[in-house]
């Protein structure tokens, strides 16, 4: 069985043959992404409704802030993580052994569920005169860190468009807690975030300086969403945040929750029953969670093959036949 807590030690207790054997208990960690972000969260949500019944299944989960969905997949793969949150793009490419994961596939990633949806979302400084994803040309950019899905996407988006790293005045790798920081000291002209909404860095740049966020559309979008089954046109609708008057056209992935098939059937069958049956406490857990639906989230997104263990939780919910 893949267990990355080991069995709780004996406690010493007089003589050590009279001693009470502690109940075994298995510690599992949920890789997310920066803490102003939606991932990390995602995972604390997750690890809320697995820890509230532990006394009866014996599993304790824990959550960990990550460098995002590319890092997290990696680090599954490695064994160092039971679970992580991922771009549905990511889980695909991992899986079929494609972009950035054509020489490093991981035909074992497994899917758990899919969470909220996750417009690919440039935010700009007022005072910019950035109107368009083709306006960043010569501006000061903030690309994400590596390592994230976000980063990933950004090149994706990039290349689409025709550019380089050389196409920006600076490009910066600042993380999700950074960003918004940077955009209102003046340090950078915009950022792009893949996240969902509403997203505590976002608000914190639009509550602190003057902002907006700017269309991602055009015949490159177009072209991305019409190739790919894990890209959709995604809107964030006018007042989301403190001068977004319109909604705003882009596209986006969504936020799953992947595993792999080295992680015990028991322990991930534990997991993904203790939130779908709890999908009311899940979705107060964070506004982006609010219209969750538990027969789409068995399905959309998941590109990697379900776990068995979550195939066996939704089998007895009737979420799945």
């Amino acid at each position: 069985m893949y267990i990355k807590g080991k069995i709780a030690a004996m406690a010493a207790v007089g003589v050590a043959l009279s001693a009470p054997m502690a109940s075994a208990q298995e510690f599992i960690s949920i890789g997310t992404g920066g803490v102003t972000g939606v991932y990390y969260p995602t995972g604390g949500a997750i690890c809320r409704l697995v820890n509230k019944s532990r006394k009866e299944h014996g599993i304790r989960c824990a959550v960990e802030s990550t460098g995002g969905s590319v890092y997290n997949i990696n680090t599954i793969k490695a064994g160092e993580l039971e679970f992580g949150v991922a771009q549905s793009d990511w889980q695909y490419h991992a899986y079929n052994g494609t972009s950035t994961f054509s020489d490093n596939p991981f035909p074992e990633i497994r899917a758990v569920f899919s969470v909220h949806p996750e417009p690919f979302t440039l935010i700009v400084r007022a005072d910019s005169g950035i109107e368009n994803f083709e306006g960043l040309e010569g501006k000061r950019v903030n690309i994400g860190n590596a390592g994230s899905g976000q980063r990933a996407t950004m090149e994706v988006v990039m290349d689409a468009f025709g550019f380089t790293m050389d196409s920006f005045a600076l490009a910066t790798e600042y993380k999700g807690s950074e960003m918004a920081k940077q955009l209102c000291d003046g340090n950078i002209d915009a950022m792009i975030y893949t996240i969902g909404h509403p997203a505590a860095a976002i608000k914190e740049a639009a509550t602190t300086c003057d902002v907006k966020l700017v269309d991602v559309v055009g015949e490159p979008i177009d072209k991305l969403v019409g190739d790919n089954p894990y890209y959709r046109v995604a809107t964030i609708p006018a007042g989301m945040y403190t001068g977004t008057d319109v909604d705003v056209t882009t596209f986006g992935v969504g936020a799953t929750f992947v595993t792999s098939a080295d992680v015990s059937e028991d322990v991930v069958y534990v997991v993904a029953k203790s939130v779908m049956e709890n999908i009311e406490d899940f979705r107060q857990l964070h506004p982006a969670f609010e219209n969750l639906d538990p027969a789409q989230m068995v399905k959309d997104g998941l590109s990697a093959p379900l776990h068995d263990g979550a195939a066996k939780a939704y089998k007895e919910l009737g979420l799945i036949e």
